[in-house]
């Protein structure tokens, strides 16, 4: 099939979603300026840049108690910092949690029983059980076409790894069981990996 998206796809869910997958969770903690933390998961996230290092999330809905935004976004906005924190199979229910529409002077890390321990570099919580954890320092926030859409990148300047998930110096993403975001409300959970070689390795 083809089709428009301006036109609608005629099926009985939006695909694209499930096309452009799988794709990392992102779940992003912040604090507002007034101190209340936030936690809510994104799957519109990804790393960007090795040099510095760099990520990006995108927020594409708004809540009435906010202006045009969500939570995350309002408060990266007023204190220009934000923590990644990567989700584990094992977290997969609190994270869904977060998820909630919640009014802003309410803590997702309360409402999922989670708990909230402070970033080393920023004034913010980070997911004390995450598998880890990037420190970020707001970059850009960009506005996208579309109501509500804004993408924000972020400089990664300190990184959280828990010790059982480092396996001969290397992340083992199988052992942390990585949760992805798929299409619809699937997800998948990484409990297999294979290595390939780059064509410019062996040279």
């Amino acid at each position: 099939m083809f089709y428009q998206p301006k036109d609608g796809h005629g099926l009985p869910h939006n695909p694209f979603n499930a096309l452009v997958s799988p794709r990392p969770i992102g779940w992003i903690s912040t604090r507002g300026a007034d101190g209340v933390a936030n936690l809510a998961p994104y799957s519109f996230f990804n790393a960007v840049a090795y040099v510095p290092p760099q990520v990006m999330f995108a927020s594409t809905t708004a809540k009435p108690d906010q202006d045009n935004t969500k939570d995350s976004v309002a408060n990266i906005r007023a204190t220009g910092t934000f923590c990644v924190n990567l989700v584990s199979y094992a977290l997969r229910d609190a994270m869904n949690a977060t998820s909630a529409s919640l009014p802003k002077e309410v803590s997702e890390f309360a409402h999922a029983g989670l708990e909230e321990t402070p970033c080393m570099l920023i004034d913010c919580p980070r997911v004390a059980e995450a598998p880890a954890s990037l420190e970020c320092r707001a970059t850009q926030i960009v506005p996208l076409e579309g109501a509500s859409n804004v993408a924000v990148f972020g400089e990664v300047l300190g990184i959280h790894i828990r010790d059982e998930y480092l396996v001969d110096g290397m992340f083992d993403v199988t052992r942390a069981e990585m949760l992805s975001r798929l299409g619809y409300r699937d997800y998948a959970a990484i409990r297999e990996v294979f290595t390939l070689a780059r064509p410019d390795d062996a040279r």
